[in-house]
């Protein structure tokens, strides 16, 4: 048995922007590929990142969605992350 592994990309400037997720687990393909492009509503079942933060087990409990919930947002400019 492998631990999960996730890849997710959101690509937002103004407020408006694309999401793209995936998710393996044990060696598979266990969710996704997930896209919303740029005009595209979110999915009643949320956005591609919070969906498979909510299969790695996150909870959203108080936060607007599990990309707060985990502290996402705080990662926006790769310059406030990268050394």
């Amino acid at each position: 048995m492998t631990a999960p592994v996730s890849y997710v990309e959101a690509d937002y400037f103004g407020g408006t922007g694309s999401q793209q997720a995936v998710l393996w687990a044990d060696g598979r393909l266990a969710l996704g590929p997930l896209s919303v492009a740029e005009g595209q509503p979110v999915p009643a079942a949320g956005s591609p990142i919070s969906q498979v933060l909510r299969r790695l087990g996150v909870d959203r409990a108080g936060h607007h969605d599990e990309f707060a919930a985990v502290g996402l947002g705080r990662h926006r400019s790769t310059r406030d992350w990268l050394p």
